[in-house]
């Protein structure tokens, strides 16, 4: 189909049914061009509990529609592509967590908002990369504390809270895969960078990182910091708005192991969305997020808990 058909189309069906498109920051920059708000989990999670739209279109990954259902119940929750899904979220089993959890039941539960809803259900709070210290700051020191799924980010916060935590071993492939030698390479090459670093990245990573926050955390970062160039180790996505807002900046997307012919770290889940199933997606409000009214109360518990605190 034509691209600017389907960008007018998007634009006359986003009107005509009250619909708002949210998308993250990773999404390809088509999206992104569309959307009414782009921003990292916890944004658009407050985004999606603060429109006054009827339909929510989340151009992200599945975990984000759902969690745009839990705090929306009666608005109609849409993801483009039903198939994409997050490493992760799918990494984490709810009937293996649960196991999991029984061995520690002295335990609090934190887990990052990249998790099914059976998994923030188990949760006694949820977390993202922006206010992750915040939350395990909150709670008392002498109170133990198992943090899944994120292994990597559960390293990172541990070093920076100082507390001993149970960590689920799970890992974001994009923030994998980030190549050590090819990004100290990159930085030779400019030695007046700074690298910014995502704390789902491998901690040989974050070492060498001159900034480490989250999606949003990284954009401010780079706006108000007056170095010229920087290497951006997070998903080459966050590139496209931030480029914009710092024309006079050098912005590196961090090279990957991967020998493609992006150099940089991709979402292949993330890439799943496009214009086209963005245009079916609204036209025939499908495929739709739903989920039990069960379900959705226990996993709000540790989301509200999570909005009240940040």
């Amino acid at each position: 189909m034509n691209k600017n058909f389907l960008r007018q189309e998007i634009i006359r069906l986003k009107t005509e049914k009250n619909a708002v498109i949210l998308a993250h920051y990773y999404q390809g920059e088509e999206i992104q061009e569309l959307a009414d708000f782009i921003g990292d989990s916890l944004e658009l999670s407050k985004k999606a509990q603060q429109t006054n739209a009827d339909v929510i279109v989340f151009a992200g990954v599945h975990f984000m529609a759902e969690t745009a259902k839990i705090l929306n119940p009666n608005k109609k929750v849409l993801l483009p592509d039903w198939e994409a899904g997050c490493s992760l979220a799918d990494g984490c089993d709810p009937k293996d967590f649960k196991l999991f959890k029984e061995n520690y039941p002295d335990h609090v539960v934190v887990t990052y908002i990249n998790c099914s809803a059976e998994i923030k259900a188990m949760s006694d709070l949820v977390c993202t990369s922006a206010n992750a210290k915040k939350i395990i700051g909150s709670i008392p020191e002498e109170q133990k504390i198992i943090f899944a799924p994120d292994e990597n980010l559960g390293n990172y916060l541990q070093k920076e809270t100082k507390r001993d935590l149970v960590l689920w071993k799970g890992s974001c492939v994009v923030h994998e895969a980030f190549s050590l030698d090819k990004l100290i390479e990159i930085y030779n090459k400019n030695p007046n960078a700074k690298i910014a670093a995502h704390p789902e990245s491998e901690s040989h990573i974050l070492k060498v990182a001159h900034y480490i926050g989250s999606t949003s955390g990284i954009i401010n970062f780079i706006k108000t910091d007056p170095a010229a160039v920087f290497i951006v180790a997070t998903e080459a996505g966050i590139l496209h708005e931030l480029s914009k807002a710092v024309p006079d900046k050098t912005l590196i997307p961090a090279p990957s192991t991967e020998d493609n012919t992006c150099a940089c770290s991709e979402c292949a889940f993330m890439k799943m969305n496009t214009l086209e199933k963005l245009y079916w997606c609204l036209k025939n409000e499908s495929p739709e997020m739903k989920i039990s009214e069960k379900l959705r109360i226990e996993a709000l518990k540790p989301i509200e808990r999570m909005l009240e605190l940040s």
